[in-house]
């Protein structure tokens, strides 16, 4: 089947800009760019809509220094008004107060997956596979909770 580029390009485009949204704290736009009941699973536990999506991430982030989530090696397979993509992500998160100058670090592969909708392709579901860990995991304060 030949995919129209541009859907690719679209999700691509998504999956940086919620990459980038945990970055920017942009919990709102997380929730934008996922239909209202995703769902996803990063590691703790299974989430079944946008906004529980949006909620664990600012549990592990809100108290953190500054992060950056780089995505790569991006591959993205569309049928129709369904689509599949994988995506490595490299994520830093800096510490902040008493943890200042430590780090924690993952490695590891977002499984995602996506519709097509009226206002363009969002998320339905995410699952982070993690391959490796390094760093104080303190600093995500959510994680030691």
């Amino acid at each position: 089947m030949i995919t129209d580029s541009r859907d690719e390009r679209d999700i691509y485009r998504n999956i940086v800009l919620i990459a980038r949204a945990m970055d920017e704290r942009n919990w709102g736009e997380i929730e934008k760019l996922a239909v209202p009941d995703a769902t996803g699973d990063f590691g703790d536990g299974a989430v079944s809509s946008a906004a529980e999506i949006a909620a664990l991430l600012r549990r592990y982030l809100d108290d953190c220094g500054p992060t950056q989530h780089l995505i790569g090696n991006v591959v993205i397979d569309v049928t129709g008004d369904t689509a599949t993509s994988r995506a490595y992500v490299a994520d830093m998160h800096l510490g902040v107060g008493d943890l200042e100058g430590q780090y924690f670090r993952t490695l590891g592969d977002y499984h995602d997956s996506w519709a097509r909708t009226a206002d363009g392709w969002k998320l339905t579901d995410r699952t982070k596979h993690h391959s490796g860990m390094m760093g104080n995991i303190a600093i995500l304060a959510h994680a030691m909770n």
